[in-house]
């Protein structure tokens, strides 16, 4: 296993259980951040989230929102880079109301996520984080109801998230690497490893080489057209701590 100088990672139920950062992952971070390896959290959390997580966690950058941007604070200047311009945002996110509305009509016991306020990019509807787990058909059913209207859909491990763009988690990565650490794509395959936990995290385990699940990977394997090479032992944070200690003393 080559050096890995960038370890890219989702953040809901990988780096946290039950919605908590524990000292094992907040730790583990800390520990690849002293030897020189990059953090660069991939998550669906929104914009408000993020501006938080590059001033103060021990990270490189984070791309949030499912690709809609990265954030990244260098040299005390925070730097931000979107897929669409302020002008295209205000238009989808008229788009976006309109699918809210028909979503909270038909599928009943969902709800907006708590964190959309924040939200810069997309739509994220909730479907068990706050509110009683709804049935794998109904999160289908959200997800076709984006599609219907021409948007993208993703389901993490708590929400629903839909965008107007062609862009997801890996576009955005790959943009962050390139534009801000000088990596280029097929660099990035031998660079780069990637943690992650839910089907959002699909284009990411099929890009890199290197790429690892903590444990609760296990309930949506199969319907992956695209699985991590690995499997850790642990779910959430214990299974991310893994992950890490093999990047800092691989085999």
């Amino acid at each position: 296993m080559p050096k890995i100088k960038f370890l890219l990672t989702d953040i809901d139920d990988t780096l946290t259980d039950e919605g908590l950062l524990g000292p094992e992952a907040y730790a583990s971070m800390w520990a690849l951040h002293r030897a020189g390896v990059k953090v660069l959290p991939i998550t669906g959390r929104p914009a408000g989230w993020c501006e938080m997580i590059a001033r103060q966690w021990p990270v490189s950058g984070v791309v949030g929102e499912n690709g809609g941007f990265y954030f990244r604070y260098h040299n005390k200047k925070m730097h931000r880079h979107f897929f669409f311009d302020a002008k295209v945002q205000v238009e989808n996110r008229l788009k976006l109301d309109h699918i809210k509305e028909e979503i909270l009509k038909l599928v009943p016991g969902c709800a907006i996520a708590s964190d959309q306020f924040c939200r810069l990019m997309d739509l994220a509807i909730d479907f068990c984080e706050d509110v009683t787990p709804l049935s794998t058909t109904d999160v289908q059913k959200i997800v076709a109801i984006f599609n219907q209207h021409g948007a993208q859909a993703k389901v993490s491990s708590i929400h629903v998230n839909g965008w107007f763009g062609s862009y997801d988690k890996l576009t955005m990565a790959l943009t962050m690497l390139a534009k801000e650490f000088g990596i280029n794509a097929e660099q990035a395959k031998t660079d780069c490893a990637f943690s992650g936990d839910s089907p959002n995290d699909e284009p990411m385990f099929g890009y890199f080489p290197h790429s690892y699940a903590v444990a609760n990977i296990q309930k949506f394997l199969p319907d992956l057209k695209f699985k991590p090479t690995h499997i850790m032992k642990s779910p959430g944070g214990l299974g991310f701590a893994e992950v890490a200690r093999l990047v800092l003393n691989p085999p």
